[in-house]
């Protein structure tokens, strides 16, 4: 019987899970990281926010993520027929970065993954977790990995494996999401003939109707990422065939419609189904659930990367504590934490969808100082107290959408 030994175990080798095993290689930390899929492949978060810069730099990625020359990111643009809403960066409120990337995300968890290889961290792809156990020290995980099976002996799990959602299923911690009824359906082109200017550099959203959208975000390696989202009766009104359904849906957009007509898709889109995850739980005895696999609202704003790093961030500092005996008071220091930035996104996320923030976005009459700390929102500073859409963001927000005229 084969056994692998390790303090900390990490399930999922996307930006959550090599954030986490970025932070504990440089602690020097006994670790292992295993991955269901083979790398690469392609998923959605492709578009990041300025806050995820903080937490690769502490992770150690920055050098070899600047070195691959993505498309930089200064903001967003959001459209809504004749109107347009730009947020840029380097005007939010408060301090912080003020540019991200948008990333292949095949490409980009590909760079991360082998950095930390790299750095001699072990990564097993292909490893699939059967089986997850506890005693009174240890947890017994059972791995089957490149069709054999393996087990591994671990003191703390790090489950970073977003929609495989490990430890929430095999410990019952499934719960109602805080969106529902919402799907995705995405895919990639080879764009040869962009427009100049921010249409051809910057993610652009356009509203289709109040729960509808669709967005688009331009690569630097001449790919672009195209999608949708909405209500899953929105989408039954097309074919069942993904690629024939997309071209569809095209027909809905009154901005982009015809652009794309003569580019066939790299792959076959993707649909994703209910879209929104939650848990009951997201650390225990001896764990700690990050990213998707803890709690995953909407794509709107491009949230989930930003939450799946700093959550990835903040369990590997906590683990890497009580692995040395340090008293941690996880549900303070972690998901009170986490609860605080998640319950400010998941406001925007509902204002967005019930109206009131397309309101404010699309205003005649734009107060600048009001745009700027909504924009540190939308950058992901979402623990800034001085912020006060960050301090009273449900009462800021209402107020000022029955301003917005």
């Amino acid at each position: 019987m084969e056994k692998e030994i390790t303090d900390i175990l990490i399930i999922g080798a996307g930006p959550s899970g090599t954030v986490a095993a970025g932070y504990l290689q440089k602690q020097d930390a006994s670790i292992l990281v295993v991955e269901k899929q083979n790398f690469p492949r392609y998923t959605i978060g492709e578009s990041l926010i300025p806050r995820c810069m903080e937490n690769f730099d502490e992770a150690g990625f920055l050098d070899v993520l600047n070195e691959q020359n993505y498309q930089k990111k200064y903001g967003a643009r959001f459209l809504r027929k004749d109107d347009e809403s730009i947020f840029d960066f380097s005007k939010k409120f408060g301090e912080g970065w003020d540019w991200t990337w948008q990333v292949p995300r095949d490409h980009f968890d590909q760079v991360l993954a082998e950095d930390i290889q790299k750095r001699g961290v072990p990564v097993w792809f292909e490893a699939e977790v059967k089986l997850v156990e506890k005693d009174d020290i240890y947890w017994k995980v059972t791995i089957q990995h490149q069709n054999q099976i393996k087990y591994i002996q671990a003191k703390f799990i790090i489950d970073s494996s977003g929609n495989g959602r490990v430890l929430a299923n095999q410990l019952g911690l499934q719960a109602p999401p805080k969106i529902y009824d919402h799907s995705s359906i995405f895919t990639q082109i080879k764009e040869t003939n962009r427009p100049a200017g921010l249409a051809g550099e910057q993610i652009s959203f356009e509203i289709l109707n109040q729960e509808t959208w669709f967005w688009y975000i331009p690569f630097s390696n001449g790919n672009s990422s195209l999608g949708f989202v909405g209500p899953n009766k929105w989408f039954e009104q097309f074919y069942e065939d993904t690629t024939q359904a997309f071209y569809q849906m095209f027909k809905e957009s009154e901005l982009y419609k015809g652009r794309f007509d003569n580019y066939e898709f790299i792959f076959e889109p993707i649909k994703m189904k209910n879209v929104s995850k939650n848990v009951r739980a997201i650390c225990g005895d001896g764990f700690a659930l990050t990213g998707n696999s803890a709690e995953f609202l909407d794509p709107v704003f491009s949230s989930g990367v930003a939450f799946a790093t700093e959550s990835g961030l903040l369990a590997a500092k906590l683990a890497f504590r009580e692995i040395n005996h340090e008293k941690v008071d996880w549900q303070k220091d972690y998901a009170s934490y986490m609860q605080r930035g998640i319950d400010v996104f998941a406001t925007y996320v509902e204002a967005w969808y019930n109206g009131k923030l397309q309101k404010v976005f699309f205003a005649k009459n734009q107060n600048e100082q009001i745009k700027a700390q909504i924009c540190a929102v939308l950058a992901g500073y979402v623990w800034d107290r001085k912020n006060p859409f960050v301090r009273n963001h449900t009462r800021m927000l209402d107020h000022v959408s029955k301003l917005a005229n």
